[in-house]
């Protein structure tokens, strides 16, 4: 019936509030930032915030409602799509692989702008070697100097007269 309370056996919502607060949670424990960092971050984010409200989100009875700005400003400081804050947690995961993923998740990401870095840098040798032909072996002395290894030299300069980095 309508006024009824919620069976045990009921199925609950893909998507709720209530997740976005567990994955409040569970985002900032995976961080290891505390709710008075969390706060800031959201205030940072563009919405005011303070410890107390992160708090009232993640224990308070009756819990903190979420505002659209705030779920917003959540998901862009965890960096996840809303849809993703919405949904509720992963099983099966403790505290400690949930941090491992993330390290991996952000190691991978700052691997692919060095990347991204590196084949631009090298792009930008590559034509100035082509500007500047007689150039080309001391652009990979300078390289052997700065880098100390031969065999890392090398590989750079292979880089440069490919053109590019490529993964």
């Amino acid at each position: 019936m309508a006024g009824d309370k919620h069976d045990s056996s009921e199925v609950p919502l893909l998507y709720s509030e209530g997740n976005i607060a567990a994955r409040v949670a569970l985002e900032r424990e995976v961080r290891g930032w505390s709710t008075s960092e969390l706060a800031d971050r959201v205030s940072k984010a563009g919405v005011k915030m303070n410890q107390t409200a992160v708090w009232r989100i993640e224990n308070g009875t009756p819990r903190r409602r979420i505002n659209v700005d705030e779920a917003l400003a959540f998901a862009r400081v965890f960096e996840l799509p809303l849809e993703e804050l919405m949904s509720p947690p992963l099983e099966g995961l403790d505290l400690n692989s949930r941090r491992l993923v993330q390290e991996a998740v952000e190691a991978y990401y700052e691997t692919r702008d060095a990347e991204d870095r590196l084949h631009h840098a090298v792009v930008g040798i590559a034509e100035h070697i082509q500007t500047h032909p007689d150039s080309s072996r001391a652009i990979h002395e300078q390289c052997l100097r700065l880098m100390g290894d031969e065999r890392d030299a090398r590989t750079l300069t292979e880089y440069i007269e490919g053109g590019g980095y490529h993964r």
